[in-house]
C-alpha cells in the first residue's frame, strides 16, 4: 500500500507541476502579446508628427525653431507638409540612405526612422527628380498615409503641399500617384537633363491617377515613396512639382481643424480601449484556463486512484 500511495503522490505532484507550468506558459504568452502591442504603440507614438511640431518653421517664428533642430542634427535639410494629412515632418539626408531608416530627425536611434532625401540628390532640391523616403507605419504615421492616395477621392481632394528649405517655403503641386516595384529602375533613378522628358513620360504612363498640370522637363519634381501593403516589394509613390508659388491650405479652415481634433480624440479613445480589451482578454484567458486545467488534473488523479 505504501508503494501505491507513493506512486499516487508522485502522479499528483507531476500533474501539479505540468498544470502549473502550462498556466505559466499561458500567462507568459498573454503578457508577451500585451507587451508587443504596447511596444508597437510606443514606436508609433514616438514617430507621431506631434513630437516635431515645436520645430516646424512658420512665418511667426521665422524658422528659429527649425534652426534649433538643425543645431541638434545638421543633416536636417527641409520640412515637408502634405496638406490635409499627417505628413508634416522634418526632412533629413545622410551620406547613405540606410542611415535614416532607423535614425530619427534628432539623430537618435529610432525604429521609425525619419523622412529622408535620397543621398544622391542635391540637398537644395535643385535636381530634376528628388526622391523622399519614409516608413509605411500604422495610424498614418510617417509615410503611412500615402496608401490612402490609392483611393481616387483622396487623390482628387489633396492637391497641394509645402516644402521648406534654404530658409523659404516652396509649394508642391501633386500630379500623380503610382504603385510600382522597389526595383523599378525607371522610377528610382536620378534623371539628368537629357533623361528628364523620358522620365516624366514613364512616370505618367505608370501612374494609377494623374492630373494634367503641364509638367515639363524644365520643372523640378519630388517623389514621396514608401512600402506598399499590396505586394512584397511594392512601393507607393506620390509625385509633385516643386514651385515658387505657395498654395493655401484649405484644410486649415475652422471646420477642418475641428474635424481633426475630433478625429484625434477618437483615435486616442480607440487606443485606450484596445489596451483595456487586450488586458481583459488576458485576465479572462487565465480565469477560464485555470479551472479547466485543474479539473482535468483532478479527473486524471481520480481515474488513476480508481484503477
Amino acid at each position: 500500500m505504501k508503494a501505491e500511495d507513493t506512486g499516487i503522490r508522485a502522479i499528483k505532484i507531476a500533474d501539479s507541476v505540468i498544470s502549473n507550468a502550462l498556466l505559466v506558459v499561458i500567462v507568459i504568452m498573454a503578457a508577451f502579446a500585451f507587451y508587443a502591442l504596447w511596444d508597437s504603440n510606443q514606436v508609433i507614438k514616438a514617430a507621431g508628427k506631434a513630437n516635431y511640431e515645436i520645430y516646424k518653421p512658420t512665418i511667426e517664428n521665422e524658422g528659429k525653431t527649425f534652426a534649433e533642430l538643425k543645431a541638434v542634427n545638421p543633416e536636417v535639410i527641409a520640412w515637408l507638409d502634405v496638406y490635409g494629412t499627417n505628413i508634416d515632418y522634418p526632412v533629413t539626408q545622410g551620406e547613405e540612405n540606410m542611415k535614416y531608416v532607423n535614425t530619427s530627425a534628432e539623430g537618435k536611434y529610432s525604429l521609425s526612422g525619419a523622412i529622408f532625401l535620397d543621398s544622391g540628390n542635391s540637398s537644395d532640391f535643385g535636381d530634376f527628380n528628388n526622391i523622399l523616403y519614409g516608413h509605411h507605419m500604422d495610424k498614418n504615421v510617417m509615410f503611412g498615409e500615402l496608401e490612402s492616395f490609392s483611393r481616387k477621392e483622396v487623390f482628387d481632394d489633396h492637391l497641394y503641399g509645402n516644402l521648406y528649405y534654404d530658409g523659404q517655403d516652396h509649394g508642391i503641386e501633386f500630379f500623380a500617384f503610382m504603385h510600382t516595384d522597389a526595383y523599378d529602375s525607371g522610377v528610382f533613378t536620378l534623371a539628368g537633363e537629357e533623361e528628364s522628358q523620358a522620365y516624366i513620360e514613364n512616370l505618367l504612363r505608370g501612374s494609377k491617377y494623374k492630373r494634367d498640370i503641364g509638367i515639363t522637363a524644365g520643372d523640378r519634381i519630388v517623389l514621396l515613396a514608401t512600402c506598399s501593403s499590396d505586394s512584397t516589394n511594392g512601393r507607393d509613390i506620390l509625385a509633385g512639382r516643386i514651385t515658387d508659388e505657395i498654395f493655401a491650405d484649405k484644410f486649415k479652415s475652422p471646420e477642418a481643424s475641428g474635424q481633426k481634433i475630433r478625429t484625434a480624440e477618437t483615435n486616442g479613445l480607440v487606443e485606450k480601449l484596445s489596451f483595456l480589451l487586450l488586458l481583459l482578454a488576458v485576465v479572462l484567458t487565465i480565469l477560464i484556463m485555470t479551472p479547466i486545467i485543474r479539473g482535468r488534473r483532478r479527473k486524471n488523479i481520480e481515474e488513476r486512484e480508481a484503477a
